[in-house]
């Protein structure tokens, strides 16, 4: 009775474990999540790194030396042309080049009058508000 007791005990099952691909699959997930943001941020801190040009170009239109009347001419010509963002800037600086005309391409040239420089002002007044 001892032997027939023990063929009915069936042998052990072996069950399928797949804890071990699931924590495996968590964890591959986690860290592409971790790295996908650890990208993001850094990507956004390294374009938010970038130097304005605009601003620089409106920091070198406000410094224009007008000890130098031609130079200063010349690049205020080139700085307003780069800052033109709307057509208000536009319609002031299309005003201020034939006043500037007078100032380029001669070997002497006289100080600037009040009138130019009162349209200069107000070109770097416009821009200062748009930027």
């Amino acid at each position: 009775m001892n032997n027939e007791t023990l063929r009915d005990i069936k042998p052990l099952l072996e069950i399928s474990d797949s804890s071990y691909y699931l924590y495996i699959g968590f964890l591959i997930f986690v860290g592409l999540f971790l790295f996908g943001l650890l990208f993001f941020l850094l990507r956004k801190f390294w374009f938010n790194r970038k130097v304005n040009i605009q601003k620089v170009y409106f920091e070198r239109l406000k410094g224009v030396n007008w000890e130098d009347t031609k130079q200063s001419a010349y690049d205020i010509t080139y700085l307003g042309r780069k800052l033109c963002l709307d057509q208000r800037i536009e319609e002031i600086y299309n005003q201020l080049l034939p006043m500037l005309e007078q100032y380029k391409y001669k070997k002497e040239v006289p100080a600037v009058n009040s009138e130019t420089l009162k349209q200069y002002n107000l070109l770097v007044h416009v821009i200062d508000e748009s930027i």
